[in-house]
């Protein structure tokens, strides 16, 4: 019955990342547990972003990856005019603290205008938990890594069996 146990649950950590938006690499460890690599192409990283903002004014939001960092741009539309716009940038970038992916914008203007702490805390905070939702296919997992190139984000996550 141990061995139908651990075939299942290989199976279904198979298929819950093959079923998952982004791609993934499964190997496992010598302890049971399994290493998953997930990759986020930039497509999917500009959707999150985009839903993590959550701010219908914000429009045309383009994301570009960099060696170990993320750009984006985009428009926002003046609330009192929807007529004139004004350009939106900042710099995410992407690292792992105890098991969790941290999303740390930065430089996030307006206009060059800096945008309010608040506003930017709340943006790290669900930028970082749509990521995780993107890689993250089992609630056993913890984040060990993440990686910006040009090309794809690439998160390692240790997923262990229940």
């Amino acid at each position: 019955m141990h061995k139908i146990s651990k075939i299942l649950s290989i199976l279904l950590v198979t298929f819950l990342f093959l079923t998952s938006a982004c791609k993934a690499n499964i190997s496992r460890n010598n302890d049971g547990s399994f290493t998953v690599e997930t990759t986020v192409t930039q497509q999917e990283l500009q959707e999150a972003i985009s839903a993590a903002i959550a701010d219908p004014l914000v429009q045309d939001l383009q994301v570009t990856l960099q060696s170990g960092y993320v750009s984006v741009i985009g428009t926002r539309q003046r609330l009192n005019d929807a007529s004139k716009t004004d350009a939106l940038s900042f710099r995410l970038d992407l690292s792992v603290s105890n098991g969790q992916l941290i999303a740390s914008v930065s430089d996030a203007q307006i206009d060059n205008t800096p945008l309010d702490q608040a506003r930017v805390d709340n943006w790290n905070q669900t930028i970082a938990n749509r990521l995780s939702k993107i890689g993250q296919r089992n609630e056993n997992s913890t984040l060990q890594s993440i990686s910006v190139t040009p090309e794809i984000v690439t998160m390692t996550w240790n997923v262990v069996r229940q």
